[in-house]
């Protein structure tokens, strides 16, 4: 599948910010079954981005603009072509040993709760690794409904458990502390998905979750969904939980309030050139 991506990010202050910096995780890597065919950063603001590369390998660009800033935009947009995997995450830049991703993080601290939940999925499929984490995902799916309101702040994982619904890094967080609960390691992901209904306009990314399965190695799930990650979901930025992989930090200097819109367009390439 090629998947076309438009993405913009547009800040609003009153009054006008007198200085904007921030760090972006925008930016897609090539493994296997992903091939980023092109891709872009703009910034509206007279100002220069800096690559580099974060201590997970993902790619980043840092930036800081002068103002008076009453408004700031960002666009990012290009091309990936990618092949369902099953799932199975290879060729990605590896910078820690698996083991890294059994910590917690204060967004993916576990409790009885959570870890009740995980044991009953060893308990129901025995302790295969794979089959325990398709029990997590089921389960989870099933159990939690999606909000259709992707805006605000992603929560910990033991909230959104006990709300039982949440956005979709409400969803990583909470499979991705059941893994750990149980010793298996397990990250979370940033990046885009392609739904199937047609609709192609969308208000965030999308986050899914990571697991290492002994054999196999990096297994990519989607809780969301209920699914395994297939050539519909595009790859950006890897972390211990949704800080680590956000796609935009940062901080102003001057500026009172600041409001956020958000506007994504995701479809294949091949469609929107026929139409």
């Amino acid at each position: 599948m090629r998947l076309r991506i438009s993405h913009k990010t547009t800040y609003r202050y009153t009054p006008p910010a007198a200085r904007v910096i921030q760090v972006l995780r925008l930016t897609p890597r090539n493994h296997d079954g992903q091939y980023v065919a092109g891709w872009r950063i703009d910034v509206s603001a007279d100002c220069r981005l800096d690559q580099h590369e974060d201590a997970f390998g993902n790619i980043t660009h840092a930036f800081a603009a002068d103002g008076p800033l009453g408004e700031l935009s960002l666009l990012v947009e290009g091309e990936i072509e990618t092949r369902d995997a099953q799932g199975i995450v290879r060729d990605a830049v590896e910078r820690f040993p698996p083991s890294l991703y059994l910590r917690e993080t204060a967004l993916t601290a576990c409790d009885a709760e959570i870890a009740a939940f995980a044991a009953a999925a060893r308990q129901a499929v025995g302790d295969d690794a794979l089959k325990v984490l398709h029990r997590l995902l089921d389960r989870l799916h099933d159990e939690m409904p999606c909000d259709p309101d992707p805006t605000y702040v992603a929560r910990t994982s033991a909230e959104a458990f006990a709300r039982k619904h949440g956005i979709c890094q409400d969803f990583a967080h909470v499979f991705i502390t059941a893994a750990r609960s149980l010793g298996i390691p397990a990250r979370y992901v940033g990046g885009y998905f392609c739904g199937d209904d047609g609709t192609s306009a969308q208000r965030a990314g999308h986050a899914w979750a990571e697991a290492f399965v002994p054999d196999l190695g990096w297994v990519a799930f989607d809780p969301a969904n209920g699914m395994c990650a297939t050539d519909a979901h595009a790859r950006v930025a890897v972390g211990l939980d949704h800080l680590g992989a956000a796609p935009v930090r940062g901080m102003r200097h001057g500026g009172g309030t600041e409001t956020l819109a958000v506007d994504i367009h995701i479809d294949q390439a091949s469609r929107q050139t026929q139409s």
